[in-house]
């Protein structure tokens, strides 16, 4: 049972919200940057993209929760900005990529108005999904300790402030190594004397429209992989965390209005809009005040306060592009472990699957591609194969 609605101002929800802001985009707005130029981005167009996936989840979580009354939380695909860093560069470089997210928005769409594709999609096994998504997320979570072979003195105190920031709470490990990473550039790497105005002049927004390519190498190497990604590590389990916390509600609308802000803004670089699970936890459990029926206003103040670091994402580029790319991925890979513990954990845990989940894992994370398609489609196929064929437990 519920309780009852109260009439205090909900205090907790306002504060909860500024905190899910904060969190949901300096976690992980590194690994969209390099997600973004992983697939060919220039600058501009990486800060323009981070600029509209920003924007498009704060609308999108503010015109979700005014209209349900719950909180919906809404992020960026993280993991599959992941995918796109360890992606190979496809013919048709950004332009192709920019195709590819509308296709996954597209199908984004599809699987919440139509409820066969929905439940198709919801059948493929979890170890399977979640072996992908681990072999997807390797490489970055390689990257912290490639930065200190590359250069001690910068890496290790990046990855000591995230040790730091994990032990006294789990939602600062991030910003902690966000501020470590910040302090690094500022003492420890030599900056070009116009740094300072280089930064500011990129304060203004500047929205980049890229004319988008439609293929199918692009399809199979990006849309696909990056479709199922989303809908197994962020989709499903962001309605997950809102039914546990008692909020009921039709998942059909939810995940296509996502899939059309994804649309909308992927002709400015966003590479997808999903619902959240961590920032949903986060806005819908106790933590954002006693009475459920108010909690939706901590979504509002999370979705104003995306748009707000949407603004500044040019400045944020600026000033990120000043730091060697292995100190970028070093942060990057710091917000992707939490996820490939728990992917990785829940690929291998059935022993009957262990075999073909393993496939799955290990090229997903060989970077391989195959008439232009990337590993993580491949290892999908694969392990599909292997559990149709691997001999039935015996009753």
């Amino acid at each position: 049972m519920r309780p009852k609605t109260s009439s205090a101002i909900p205090a907790q929800a306002i504060f909860m919200g500024m905190l899910a802001a904060f969190v949901g985009f300096a976690s992980s707005f590194t690994v969209v940057l390099q997600g973004l130029r992983g697939v060919g981005a220039s600058e501009a167009q990486a800060a323009s993209g981070l600029m509209a996936a920003a924007i498009a989840m704060g609308l999108c979580g503010i015109v979700l929760s005014m209209r349900t009354k719950i909180p919906v939380s809404v992020a960026w695909s993280t993991p599959g900005a992941a995918l796109l860093a360890t992606s190979a560069t496809i013919d048709g470089g950004f332009n192709t990529a920019v195709g590819a997210f509308i296709l996954c928005s597209g199908l984004v769409i599809l699987s919440g108005l139509w409820r066969p594709f929905g439940r198709a999609v919801a059948a493929i096994p979890d170890s399977l999904a979640n072996a992908m998504l681990a072999g997807i997320l390797l490489s970055l979570c390689l990257a912290p300790f490639r930065a200190i072979a590359h250069d001690a003195a910068l890496g290790i105190p990046i990855l000591l402030a995230w040790i730091i920031g994990s032990r006294l709470n789990r939602f600062l490990g991030v910003p902690f190594a966000l501020a470590a990473f910040v302090a690094v550039i500022v003492f420890g790497v030599d900056m070009p004397s116009d740094w300072m105005s280089k930064v500011g002049g990129a304060v203004i927004p500047q929205p980049v429209l890229v004319v988008p390519n439609f293929t199918l190498e692009g399809f199979f190497s990006i849309a696909l992989p990056l479709f199922i990604v989303t809908m197994a590590s962020q989709n499903i389990p962001g309605l997950a965390v809102l039914r546990a916390n008692g909020y009921d509600t039709s998942s059909g609308p939810l995940i296509s209005v996502t899939g059309i802000f994804g649309v909308l803004s992927a002709p400015f670089g966003n590479h997808a809009t999903n619902l959240a699970a961590i920032t949903a936890a986060m806005l819908s459990g106790e933590e954002a005040g006693p009475d459920p029926d108010k909690r939706y206003i901590g979504a509002l103040v999370c979705g104003v306060g995306y748009i707000v670091f949407g603004l500044f994402a040019g400045a944020v580029t600026a000033f990120i592009s000043l730091a060697p790319v292995v100190l970028i991925e070093a942060v990057a890979g710091l917000a992707l472990i939490a996820a490939f513990s728990t992917a990785a954990l829940a690929a291998f845990a059935r022993v009957e699957d262990r075999p073909a989940a393993a496939v799955t894992f290990l090229a997903s994370a060989s970077g391989m591609t195959l008439f232009g398609v990337s590993g993580a489609f491949w290892g999908l196929i694969a392990g599909a194969v292997m559990l149709l064929i691997a001999p039935k437990p015996k009753s």
